[in-house]
């Protein structure tokens, strides 16, 4: 067998779960409607359980949810009958995934959950399986040709569920309104994390920051960067932004002048400025055009304002720090 081969029939099975998963449409019926509606009011945690294969699937589902606020986690149905249906609770919502609907392990569960009034959405391709016969809702889905050369490896099928699980997350975002600024909520940490930080997660503040009044002199503004050591000085009159000088700026005059000589006259007037919720991406993209190392943090809304109000620093260290390139 050439490489050739081997590309082909990678093809051919891709083809196969490409045209499979179309039929996804199909599912989009009222019980789809139900489920969202009934997640979407839940008062308690979205539960996931299956077996085998599915198990995998019901992991990821639950880690997607919990990812966009809402609470989820994963039960394993073998171990409900030692203990661990203690996790489930009445205002709970199961979501139970079995190709053929009739895996004995998911019996027990089952039976709980019916006894004790809570509600399953089951999702399963027989409609006259234990599954869909226990649940209040119930997600049927067509019978789906797997990608193997047998017709037997789930490959088909768990793809099709799991793109079924992410329609439910993404619909409830869209009816929930779920922005960027919640999805960092849950996302504090790693690339993702980083890409949705803002300068206001980021700037310094308060008295990390080298402002100093207009009316100083040379000798005080030196005092206040070598203190503060951002390569920048904020210049302010009357609380407000006057403009900035940088450490280039300070030493260069500060060998010809006499150290008293007021900082007006080697301020920078109008830096550049953004917004508090400025995504912390763009902040470093304007940094790297601009050519520029610092950028002054405002209040949202304020950036065009004439009397500008200092909020906070953005040194380009702190952006490559946390990770955001």
């Amino acid at each position: 067998m050439n490489k050739k081969d081997y590309i082909n029939l990678a093809k051919k099975a891709a083809n196969i779960q490409i045209s499979e998963l179309k039929k996804i449409k199909k599912v989009f019926n009222n019980s789809f409607v139900n489920a969202v509606d009934l997640i979407m009011n839940c008062k308690g945690k979205v539960i996931f359980s299956g077996v085998g294969k599915n198990s995998f699937i019901c992991k990821k589902a639950a880690a997607t949810f919990s990812s966009v606020g809402i609470p989820s986690f994963f039960v394993d149905p073998t171990g409900v009958s030692h203990g661990d249906a203690g996790q489930i609770e009445k205002k709970d919502i199961l979501v139970v995934i079995s190709n053929s609907g009739n895996t004995s392990e998911l019996y027990n569960l089952l039976k709980y959950a019916n006894r004790f009034r809570i509600k399953i959405i089951g999702v399963a391709s027989n409609p006259k399986s234990m599954l869909i016969n226990a649940s209040d809702i119930k997600i049927l889905y067509p019978k789906l040709k797997e990608a193997d050369p047998n017709n037997l490896v789930p490959t088909t099928t768990t793809s099709f569920v799991m793109l079924l699980c992410d329609c439910i997350a993404t619909t409830i975002m869209e009816k929930r309104k779920f922005s960027k600024e919640n999805f960092f909520l849950y996302h504090k940490g790693g690339n993702l994390g980083a890409s949705l930080r803002l300068a206001k997660d980021i700037m310094v503040s308060g008295n990390k920051m080298p402002i100093i009044d207009h009316k100083k002199n040379f000798r005080q503004a030196l005092k206040v960067m070598n203190q503060k050591k951002l390569g920048i000085i904020v210049v302010t009159q009357k609380k407000f932004i006057k403009g900035l000088i940088t450490d280039g700026d300070l030493r260069r005059k500060i060998n010809n002048s006499p150290h008293k000589k007021s900082l007006d006259n080697i301020v920078r007037n109008n830096p550049l400025v953004i917004s508090e919720n400025t995504p912390a991406l763009k902040a470093l993209g304007l940094m790297s055009e601009k050519k520029i190392t610092s950028l002054l943090v405002v209040k949202d809304g304020h950036e065009k304002k004439k009397n500008k109000i200092l909020k906070g620093i953005i040194h380009i260290h702190f952006l490559l720090n946390e990770g955001i390139k």
